[in-house]
């Protein structure tokens, strides 16, 4: 939906409308054993499990994955971030601010994130800019020296490790090997995160020479996608770019070659255009 939107779908007819109902009847609207202990009062929400109403997002406890329970991460933060800013959150309340310093803090050295849900340092990072870009937007108000220095850190960091054909890759093998971030052949939807990173933080903080470097990278991963389309519209990924557990088992999520690319398309027509869609 939200690719499809992002590409000028019209919201008021199908598909939009068909899988807004198919949402909305998903949500969770029973208290399961979860509440017990919990400071949420109402049931509400979305799990990532099909139909799991009573025990959402408790999956099989993977003692044995040293995972009995999910860590904070840069990725889920972001989503967090932009999510509570849709839904009509001030960024200056506390729970944004604290989701925001987090990011900041988690930032490597190098100027990425890590990713847990999608390979990885791209995912992360792709993902991290998006929502800082957003804090650093008009609306949003957030104009301090530590954004402004992640935003630039991170876009830099996307520009140096774009591939020669003009995508992004990142191997899974950076889970276990520091060497192997943002190194990796080109896939659609790592591209496509790398993209829409990247249009999100030169929208929130357009220097010219800057910018200029990550326009000219944008340039160039959109002409990656647009060669590579196949026929019928799609793209293929060759390589698996989905995460279970980091070291333990990785996924081939069909989507994410489809949607991700469309969105980063869409992005890259509106920054092209001067336009915030």
């Amino acid at each position: 939906m939200n690719a499809l939107l992002d590409a000028g779908v019209d919201d008021g007819k199908a598909p939009i409308q068909e899988a807004l109902e198919w949402l909305l009847d998903r949500e969770i609207s029973v208290a399961g054993d979860w509440r017990q202990g919990s400071l949420q009062e109402e049931p509400g929400g979305w799990c990532f499990e099909y139909r799991n109403d009573y025990y959402p997002d408790t999956f099989i406890p993977f003692a044995d994955h040293n995972a009995m329970i999910d860590p904070s991460t840069p990725d889920i933060t972001s989503r967090s971030i932009r999510a509570l800013l849709a839904a009509g959150l001030d960024p200056r309340e506390a729970p944004v601010r604290r989701a925001a310093g987090y990011l900041l803090r988690q930032q490597e050295e190098d100027g990425s994130w890590p990713g847990r849900w999608g390979a990885n340092h791209i995912y992360g990072t792709g993902l991290s800019l998006r929502a800082l870009g957003e804090l650093a937007s008009p609306a949003a108000r957030d104009r301090s020296d530590a954004l402004a220095r992640a935003l630039r850190r991170g876009r830099s960091w996307l520009v140096r490790v774009q591939n020669g054909d003009g995508g992004w890759g990142e191997s899974l093998r950076s889970y276990e090997d520091p060497t192997a971030r943002g190194r990796g052949d080109s896939t659609a939807s790592q591209t496509a995160w790398a993209m829409l990173g990247l249009s999100a933080a030169v929208r929130a903080r357009p220097e010219p020479r800057e910018s200029g470097v990550a326009r000219a990278a944008l340039d160039r991963a959109a002409a990656f996608l647009q060669e590579r389309q196949r026929e019928d519209g799609s793209w293929y990924d060759r390589w698996w770019t989905g995460v279970g557990f980091p070291g333990v088992f990785y996924l081939r999520y069909h989507g994410y070659a489809q949607y991700f690319p469309l969105a980063a398309l869409a992005a890259y027509r509106r920054l092209r255009s001067g336009s915030r869609g």
